[in-house]
């Protein structure tokens, strides 16, 4: 069914709504005037005013690795999470378990950020990098937990299975059968994982603390002073790692499904 001229306009405007805003910005990051809201010219000062900006590099700094460290631990929590909820169908607090996984899907980021503080603080421990990397690994391990978990519902399990009858160690079996097969849905995870932790500002502002300021925070905080052409600058290149992340997650979730598809041709082939 072809979307009529009703359909059609409204979702254009929908996506002007949303994507024009950015575009603005992004064409304003390369504006030769002082003043954001008046064109000069085509120029790329800017940019080199914001890597001249300690302040900027050494937020950014801090973002890109709390971003790649809570990835890493978030993707391997997650995909134990998804190996425990569906390798073992019955296990006692099993609904709990998924429970608290969801969990931070549904929860208000402002809720999180205020328990994880409350956390912190009940146990004595100073905020900075590491309270936002736990905060930020605690928040995005769901949404890896989610994704791996997808592609463990449709894996064949017949090939553990086989290596395991002929004498693979269960460990051995993940890393030589099950890993290799998920990993797409794993690298997946990975890259939504950082994403989420490249662009967040509620929890990080409750955990942060001396010397671990993330650049959304700085971009934050700069701009309730006045919006600068180097903030413009800054959130354009937040934006196309942003768009890069996503990007090579939606790739490697299609080769995900490739490669799904592939096996259950040649399984039923082999059938």
């Amino acid at each position: 069914m072809k979307p009529g001229k009703f359909d059609t306009t409204f979702l254009t405007i929908g996506f002007a709504f949303l994507y024009v805003p950015i575009l603005i910005l992004v064409v304003y990051s390369f504006n030769a005037s002082k003043l954001v809201t008046v064109w000069g010219g085509f120029s790329t000062r800017w940019y080199v005013a914001m890597f001249h900006n300690q302040a900027l590099m050494d937020a950014a700094w801090v973002t890109a690795r709390v971003g790649v460290l809570s990835a890493t631990i978030a993707t391997v929590l997650g995909t134990l999470a998804a190996l425990s909820m569906t390798r073992f169908a019955r296990f006692p607090g099993r609904v709990l378990f998924s429970g608290m996984i969801y969990a931070p899907i549904v929860m208000p980021e402002v809720i999180t950020g205020l328990s994880m503080l409350l956390l912190f603080v009940a146990i004595n421990i100073d905020r900075g990098f590491w309270t936002v990397t736990i905060a930020h690994t605690t928040f995005t391990m769901c949404y890896v937990a989610i994704v791996v978990q997808s592609r463990l519902l449709t894996f064949d399990r017949s090939l553990e299975e086989a290596a395991l009858d002929l004498g693979c160690p269960p460990v051995k079996t993940f890393f030589k059968i099950t890993l290799p097969l998920i990993l797409p849905a794993v690298v997946s995870g990975w890259m939504l994982a950082f994403t989420l932790s490249l662009d967040d500002l509620v929890i990080a502002s409750f955990n942060t603390g001396p010397g671990a300021t993330t650049l959304p925070i700085k971009i934050y905080s700069q701009v309730r002073l006045g919006v600068t052409p180097e903030i413009n600058a800054a959130c354009t290149v937040l934006i196309g790692l942003v768009t890069l992340g996503v990007i090579a997650a939606s790739l490697a979730t299609k080769r995900q499904e490739a490669q799904r598809e592939r096996d259950e041709r040649a399984a039923a082939a082999q059938a």
